[in-house]
Parts: C-alpha cells; sequence; structure tokens
C-alpha cells in the first residue's frame, strides 16, 4: 500500500504546484516585475505612437544579427540600444514592418532655433536621441543615453568649450572596478557651479537613460578595447559626431588629449527622461 501511496502523493504535489505556479513550467518570459529594468517594451517614446511593433522576448543563443540579419542596426537604433546589452531575458521592440523603421528619427527635419548656426546639436531626451544640424537642417541624427533617474542630464543652452578623444572619468569606474570609465570622443558642453562636468561621448547604450548626466552615443570600437566584444564594430556615432562637431576638419591638428575650444557648436538639451511604465 506504501508503494501505491507515495506516487500519489507526489503527483497531487506536482498538480498543485502547476495549478497554483504554472510559471514554473511554462516557457520563458520577461520578469513581470522587470527589477533590473531589461524590458524595453516599457520605455515609452512619443514619436512611436505611430509604428506598430510588438515586443520580443530574448532566447538563448538569440542576437540581432540572428534575429534580424542586415537590418540588426535598424532595431538596435530603434531600441537605443547596442548588441552588448541584448541577451538572453530581456525584452525589446520589433516593428511589425521593417521599412516603417527605415530612416527612423523622432527629431524634426528642420529646426528654427539652429537655422543662424551652421552647427548646432539637439538632444531630446524624452526620445533620448541627439540631432546634428547644419543652418536648421538635419544632417544626421543618432541615439543617445542620456542621465538615468537621479543624475539627470542638465538642460539648457550651452556650447562646446572643449574636446578630447581619449577622455576618462575622473569620477566613476568601469563595472570590474578596474579602471577609470572611457569616454572616447568627448565633448564638454557644461560645467555646473558644483565644477561637475558634463560631456558627450562614447558609452555603453542599455536601451534606457543610463549615465551620470552626460550624453552617452553608440561606440563599439571603444567596447571592443574595454570588454573585447563586438568582434566586428559596426555602430560608431561618437565618432561620427566628433568629427563633425568638433574634428580637424573645424580645429586643426586635434593631439588627441585635452584641448580648450573657441566658438564651439551649441548644444541644447530638452525634455525630461522618457516615462517608464510600470507593469
Amino acid at each position: 500500500m506504501k508503494k501505491i501511496i507515495l506516487p500519489l502523493i507526489v503527483l497531487l504535489i506536482l498538480a498543485i504546484i502547476t495549478l497554483q505556479k504554472p510559471s514554473l513550467l511554462a516557457e520563458p518570459a520577461a520578469n513581470p516585475k522587470d527589477p533590473a529594468r531589461e524590458d524595453l517594451t516599457r520605455v515609452e517614446y512619443p514619436s512611436l505612437k505611430n509604428i506598430k511593433w510588438h515586443g520580443h522576448f530574448i532566447r538563448p543563443n538569440e542576437t540581432l544579427e540572428t534575429l534580424f540579419g542586415s537590418d540588426w542596426q535598424l532595431v538596435a537604433r530603434f531600441n537605443r540600444v547596442d548588441r552588448r546589452h541584448v541577451y538572453p531575458g530581456m525584452t525589446i521592440k520589433v516593428p511589425d514592418r521593417m521599412d516603417d523603421i527605415r530612416g527612423y528619427t523622432p527629431l524634426p527635419a528642420l529646426y528654427e532655433p539652429a537655422r543662424r548656426h551652421d552647427k548646432y546639436i539637439l538632444v531630446n531626451m524624452t526620445e533620448q536621441w541627439l540631432g546634428a544640424y547644419e543652418y536648421g537642417k538635419l544632417k544626421f541624427s543618432v541615439p543617445a543615453a542620456t542621465g538615468r533617474p537621479g543624475f539627470e542630464s542638465p538642460t539648457g543652452i550651452f556650447s562646446i568649450t572643449a574636446r578630447d578623444r581619449h577622455h576618462t572619468s575622473s569620477l566613476y569606474k568601469t563595472d570590474n572596478d578596474e579602471e577609470q570609465y572611457p569616454m572616447d570622443n568627448a565633448m564638454r558642453f557644461h560645467i555646473a557651479p558644483d565644477g561637475v562636468a558634463y560631456w558627450i561621448h562614447a558609452r555603453d547604450l542599455p536601451g534606457r537613460p543610463a549615465s551620470h548626466g552626460c550624453i552617452g552615443l553608440f561606440d563599439e570600437a571603444m567596447q571592443k578595447r574595454m570588454f573585447e566584444t563586438p568582434e566586428n564594430p559596426v555602430l560608431l556615432d561618437s565618432q561620427k559626431v566628433y568629427a563633425w562637431a568638433v574634428g580637424e576638419d573645424e580645429y586643426e591638428d586635434d593631439s588627441g588629449g585635452p584641448e580648450e575650444l573657441e566658438d564651439g557648436p551649441v548644444v541644447e538639451v530638452i525634455g525630461q527622461n522618457p516615462v517608464y511604465r510600470e507593469g
């Protein structure tokens, strides 16, 4: 009798678990509480209201390249995320039609305040995006990562006053605390009353505000140097913006080190951090 009862008890316990906690046996899915804020579908951008998209949970062995082939860059930019921060367990936004995000930018093609300036940088924190304007016309635009809650980027109108291609943070280190955080292709646009300087520079882009107040741009070359990934750097926005704004075509003889600049491009930072929708 005991031999019969014991298996019945085990089956009964398993049935109770299945009924009360089906998640233990369900397919992998995003954590509904999302403590690490790794569900990028919860980051709301106003410019997406007219684009149909759906969430995709990243499974083991899935990458942007395996999922989207040659269109992976479109999806990365759409999510404001780099390849190093796309990993199993997170959720990203995927457009229902890839053609809907070809040429996607949340910034206006014409920006009246920039009309009198040969170079004008607009940073929209609500959209996590940076635009490069020439006499009011959008030359190009790129995703950005601004200051996270509690370290919001300063808003207002500033100008670039220094450049440093090989800058590193004097305050913050990499995650392993082994080196000062790299800030390649850095352009200083503001010094606060407490002496803290704010820069536009290369950094990781996790798909949401993440910095201590600086404006971060894609730079996979920096990531390969620091973290040995990705193998073939492709996203190099910080280099592009740096060359356009303060490169040797504008200011000769870039030493690669810290240099003060005169009459640098205007930098306007507007908006506030995007809404993070709670589950």
